[in-house]
This record gives C-alpha cells, sequence and structure tokens, in this order.
C-alpha cells in the first residue's frame, strides 16, 4: 500500500535518493537531508500509514518493529550510553510534516528540553 503523492512511499520505492541506515522487508531507515542533531535518522514502514494511531491500530506488531528498529539503530550510531530521543509527530498540532508515520531517532549532543514554551 503506497501513497503516490508521499514523499516517503517514493523514497521507499526508490524513486527519491537517501542515504539508507538500515532496510528490513518491512521498515526503511534513512539520514534526514535537514537534520537537526548530530544523528538524526528517520525510521518509516515502507506501507503508507498516514500517522502514528493508524499504524497503532492496524499493525501493532509492524509498530514494534519501527520501536526495536530505531533501538538498534541508536545502539550500531553509538547512542544508547548517552541517550537518545524517538519522536513520532501525530497530527498537525504536533509538527506533522509528512503525512506518513515516522519515527525521528535523534542524539550525538544534549538535546535539551522536550518542548520550548
Amino acid at each position: 500500500m503506497t501513497d503516490t503523492d508521499c514523499i516517503f512511499c517514493k523514497i521507499v520505492a526508490g524513486d527519491i535518493p537517501s542515504t539508507k541506515v538500515l532496510e528490513t522487508e518491512r521498515v526503511l531507515a534513512f539520514r534526514d537531508l535537514y537534520p537537526k542533531a548530530p544523528t538524526h535518522i528517520l525510521v518509516v514502514p515502507k506501507d503508507h500509514y498516514a500517522d502514528t494511531a493508524a499504524i497503532a491500530a492496524a499493525d501493532p506488531q509492524l509498530t514494534g518493529e519501527l520501536l526495536n528498529t530505531a533501538a538498534e539503530i541508536a545502539a550500531a550510531e553509538g547512542l544508547a550510553e548517552s541517550g537518545w530521543r524517538l519522536i513520532a509527530n501525530t497530527g498537525p498540532d504536533s509538527g506533522q510534516e509528512v503525512g506518513h508515520v515516522h519515527f525521528h531517532v535523534l542524539g550525538g549532543k544534549p538535546l535539551g528540553p522536550m518542548v520550548s514554551a
């Protein structure tokens, strides 16, 4: 299941290049083009789901696979000891910019407060 207008679906399909970090049968992880930290990797399902709520309802096993992939990447990137942040924005008030569920793995420096006022 894909959305032909979705940038992440195009990345998964190979129509838009990315710097892949990890790929499985159902998940793709790649470096963010506009990183907000020294390590900023996006973890996406290859199938299109609009947001975290949609994938959690439709495929809890894939949701777990995304979280496991994020943890695996954090460890491989050397973030496990110092810590890392996992962000999943859902809906317009959260700042979700792409309507394809994705997790941001951020680390490599102190990240400060989670939300600024």
